[in-house]
């Protein structure tokens, strides 16, 4: 895969196959994003019912899941962490692996945008920590995923920014090797994104998806 990493020699094999599953995985859930779009539904302002939107009538059901050809994958929200740490907004279940490893599982997590720097912190501080810092929540392969609900209109992209301005300035402890760089997914979709941080003695990657819902929520 095309993917500019630093220090890429540590990653080897093992996680060139996870970004090339976990692309797959994010490549479904935009296309899910776009069936909810178009479906004209309206949200409320609320992280957790449009996470459970995009899960349970997206994500989970079987006619969606035949149409976009989601096999592998199940989708838990709010699953529970092993250590009781926390709940997890998204666990990613696999068939081939979850079901022999237990701990072979991605976590996605959830959080509302809407340009201001109180969500922009919220984002970091409750969403990258989780992983990086605080360790809340596992990479499997190196590999964790990020959601962003945009509420507002904005300009993801200048949005985007501020977020690097923040992980660069302010969470330093957050201990960024690569800020959010676009990474295109879907030739469809233009706010798909990675970033590479340092957790110990390795590199860990996070995908983030920006997903617009602002003439969507109430």
């Amino acid at each position: 895969m095309n993917i500019k990493q630093p220090n890429a020699s540590v990653f080897g094999y093992r996680i060139t196959y996870s970004n090339t599953e976990f692309e797959i995985i994010m490549e479904k859930i935009i296309a899910c994003y776009y069936l909810m779009i178009d479906s004209g539904i309206i949200l409320p302002n609320d992280e957790n019912k449009i996470r459970n939107e995009l899960i349970n009538n997206y994500l989970n059901d079987n006619s969606v899941r035949n149409k976009i050809e989601l096999k592998n994958h199940y989708f838990q929200p709010e699953a529970p962490t092993k250590n009781d740490k926390g709940r997890f907004d998204i666990k990613i279940i696999s068939q081939e692996t979850t079901f022999s490893d237990t701990n072979a599982f991605y976590v996605i997590e959830c959080k509302r945008l809407n340009g201001k720097t109180k969500f922009n912190n919220e984002y970091i501080l409750n969403g990258i920590a989780r992983f990086t810092n605080e360790m809340k929540y596992p990479f499997y392969n190196n590999t964790a995923g990020m959601i962003g609900f945009v509420v507002s209109k904005i300009d993801i992209h200048k949005n985007v920014d501020f977020i690097n301005q923040l992980l660069q300035n302010t969470f330093i402890q957050i201990n960024t090797e690569k800020k959010l760089t676009k990474k295109q997914i879907n030739p469809c979709f233009e706010y798909s994104y990675y970033s590479c941080h340092k957790v110990g003695i390795s590199t860990k990657i996070i995908y983030h998806l920006m997903f617009d819902f602002s003439k969507k929520v109430l």
